[in-house]
C-alpha cells in the first residue's frame, strides 16, 4: 500500500486529500439491476470515519441518479453528485443542478416509448430512466439480439436528439443517451473551480470507461487517479486496485496512516 502511506505523509506535512469516489464497482459490487438500491453498512461505516478527518474532502460521484446515491451514502459531510455530476448535493446539503431539468427532458420523454417498444417482449434487455438520461442495458440479452436492439436503439437518437445538447454512451452491450454536461471530468473541473480548497491533491477512484474522463481531469490537475479493474486494460489511471474489497482495504490504511500522522503532529 505504498499509495496509501504517500497520502498519510501528505497529510503528516499538512497537505489536504480531495478524495472523488465512484459508487457501483468501485465502493460496491454492481446490483442485480440499476434501479435496485441495497446500502452497504460497511461501506457507510467506513465512510463516516473518513469525513470525520479534517484534512480530507469527499465526493460520491456516480452515474446513478442522486436520489439513489443520497440512500446508499446517508453520511454527513460529504458530497453527493449523481448522473455523472449533473445534479449535486454539497456537503453542506445545498442542491445544485447544471442544467434545468424541464429544458432537458422533453427530449427523452420522445426517445422513451420507441425505446420501450424495441424491447417490449425480449429477455435480457433492461431500460433504465434516471430522469436526466435514459440507457438500455443487453448484458444478458442473446448477443445478436442485442446488437440489433442496440443498433435501432441509436437510430432512434439520431432521429430525436439534438447533437449539440445530447451525447451518446456507449459500453459493452449498453447504450445511453445523456445531456453532453454529464460527464465526470466536466463535473470535476467544475467542483475544483468552484468549491476550491487550496492546496489539496484531487484523487479520484473508478472502474469503468465512464470514469477515464475523470481519471484524465485529475491527472491534469496534478492529482491520483485508481482504476478498480482485476484486469489490465487501457486506462489514463495512474494505479489500479483488484475489486472493491481492495478499495475497503487501502482506504482502510489511508483512514489508519492519517490518524497516525495527526497523533504524531499532535505530539
Amino acid at each position: 500500500m505504498q499509495l496509501a502511506h504517500r497520502l498519510g505523509q501528505a497529510m503528516a506535512r499538512g497537505q489536504r486529500v480531495w478524495l472523488f469516489l465512484d459508487y457501483d464497482g468501485t465502493l460496491a459490487e454492481f446490483a442485480p439491476t440499476p434501479d435496485v438500491v441495497l446500502p452497504n453498512p460497511q461501506v457507510i461505516d467506513l465512510l463516516r470515519s473518513l469525513a470525520r478527518l479534517a484534512e480530507l474532502r469527499i465526493t460520491i460521484l456516480s452515474g446513478r441518479r442522486l436520489a439513489h446515491i443520497r440512500q446508499l451514502v446517508p453520511v454527513a459531510g460529504i458530497a453527493l453528485s449523481g448522473t455523472y455530476g449533473i445534479e449535486m448535493i454539497t456537503r453542506e446539503g445545498q442542491a445544485v443542478d447544471l442544467l434545468d431539468y424541464d429544458s432537458q427532458r422533453p427530449v427523452l420523454d420522445r426517445i422513451r416509448p420507441q425505446w420501450a417498444a424495441l424491447i417490449e417482449g425480449r429477455q435480457g434487455f433492461y431500460l433504465e430512466d434516471k430522469g436526466w438520461t435514459l440507457a438500455i442495458h443487453a448484458r444478458r440479452a442473446e448477443p445478436h439480439e442485442g446488437e440489433h436492439v442496440l443498433a435501432e436503439a441509436r437510430k432512434v437518437i439520431q432521429r430525436a436528439a439534438p447533437p449539440d445538447t445530447f451525447r451518446l454512451e456507449e459500453g459493452y452491450r449498453f447504450i445511453e443517451i445523456a445531456p453532453t454536461l454529464a460527464d465526470k471530468g466536466q463535473a470535476i473541473a467544475m467542483l475544483l473551480e468552484r468549491y476550491a480548497w487550496p492546496g489539496a491533491k484531487p484523487v479520484y477512484i473508478g472502474d469503468d470507461d465512464k470514469d477515464e474522463p475523470a481519471f484524465a481531469m485529475i491527472n491534469r490537475h496534478g492529482g491520483v487517479s485508481i482504476l478498480v479493474s482485476n484486469e489490465e486494460r487501457p486506462t489514463q489511471a495512474g494505479y489500479r486496485l483488484p475489486d472493491p474489497a481492495q478499495v475497503h482495504r487501502w482506504l482502510r490504511t489511508v483512514l489508519e496512516s492519517y490518524r497516525q500522522a495527526g497523533s504524531a503532529a499532535a505530539g
